[in-house]
């Protein structure tokens, strides 16, 4: 019987909130940190595509097991419209396929930004992950198939114009998961019978993290240049959030290290004192300021679901 094969790498764990460059792939970005930081796992919260700057999180070991949560969270976007042409991927890599010597005023724009406040139905653009009979949209598109995708129910918090001129205009949008952004500008263009594509996009915020949390690729990359291994990966393991801040939304309850230990082989434990949470769907417990499980509350216990070694 053959021994199990040991992952390659430092089993390191938390979130790196990188600033993804300009026209650098999300899944490019991951396997870059993850090989700065010589990490065994790594995943990411979200896909900015290529054309997009701003925040990725990334999370590395344990911290993949919390991902779901912050795909889930609030997101923030600055993207700039231009008007007049229409394009297949909705953004500046596509090719034009509708255009119009209209442009709108300040007003026009204004007047239509409560249509796409709320809950609203949005259909995905044809260069898109959705999957259609089990293939990506964006694939059956680069063959040059047309797909019926269907529209979906996506939540749009806030949408605000920043600024215009004659070509183009400046939004922020804060929206929940699924929505997507180029679509906006198609059916911005749509409306206003201009037509438009985006030709900036920068995503500012994913919760729970903030813009503060950004740290440039650049700065990372410069620690390259550290010849001894041990300091280079300390300074790298520096920019690292601890896992359990992915959790924030959730109920948290603070336990002694004998409650951690048996929380870590997989047992319950008993909750005691008057301000001890009654019941929740999902909460997570902390030992000495680190994450050690996600799980349930109910009948004054806390039933771990997923246990993280700190």
């Amino acid at each position: 019987m053959s021994k199990p094969r040991k992952p390659k790498g430092r089993p390191v764990s938390g979130w790196l909130i990188l600033d993804k460059p300009f026209d650098f792939g999300s899944t490019e970005a991951v396997a870059k940190i993850k090989w700065l930081l010589k990490a065994q796992k790594a995943g990411h919260a979200g896909t900015l595509d290529p054309l997009a700057s701003g925040m990725l999180p990334i999370a590395l070991g344990d911290a993949t097991k919390t991902v779901p949560y912050v795909m889930d969270g609030r997101k923030i976007y600055e993207f700039t419209v231009t008007w007049g042409e229409e394009r297949t991927t909705d953004d500046l890599e596509g090719e034009v396929t509708q255009s119009s010597d209209k442009r709108p005023t300040a007003e026009e724009i204004k007047a239509i930004l409560g249509d796409y406040t709320g809950t609203i139905q949005q259909i995905p653009p044809q260069f898109s992950a959705i999957k259609i009979d089990g293939e990506r949209a964006y694939d059956l598109a680069r063959e040059g198939e047309t797909v019926e995708i269907p529209s979906r129910e996506v939540e749009i918090h806030r949408l605000t114009l920043i600024a215009s001129d004659e070509n183009t205009a400046r939004f922020e949008v804060e929206c929940g998961k699924g929505t997507y952004v180029r679509a906006l500008a198609r059916d911005f263009g749509r409306q206003l019978g201009c037509y438009g594509h985006i030709s900036a996009l920068r995503r500012t915020f994913v919760a729970p993290f903030g813009e503060d949390d950004m740290v440039p690729l650049a700065d990372l990359v410069a620690l390259e240049k550290i010849e001894d291994e041990a300091e280079r990966l300390a300074a790298l393991d520096a920019f690292l959030i601890d896992t359990g801040e992915a959790l924030s939304s959730l109920p948290q309850i603070i336990i002694n290290d004998d409650q951690a230990h048996r929380l870590r082989m997989g047992n319950p434990i008993i909750l005691r004192g008057r301000d001890a949470p009654v019941s929740a769907d999902e909460a997570y417990a902390t030992a000495r300021g680190k994450l050690v499980a996600i799980g349930e509350i109910g009948g004054g216990e806390f039933r771990p679901k997923r246990v993280f070694q700190g």
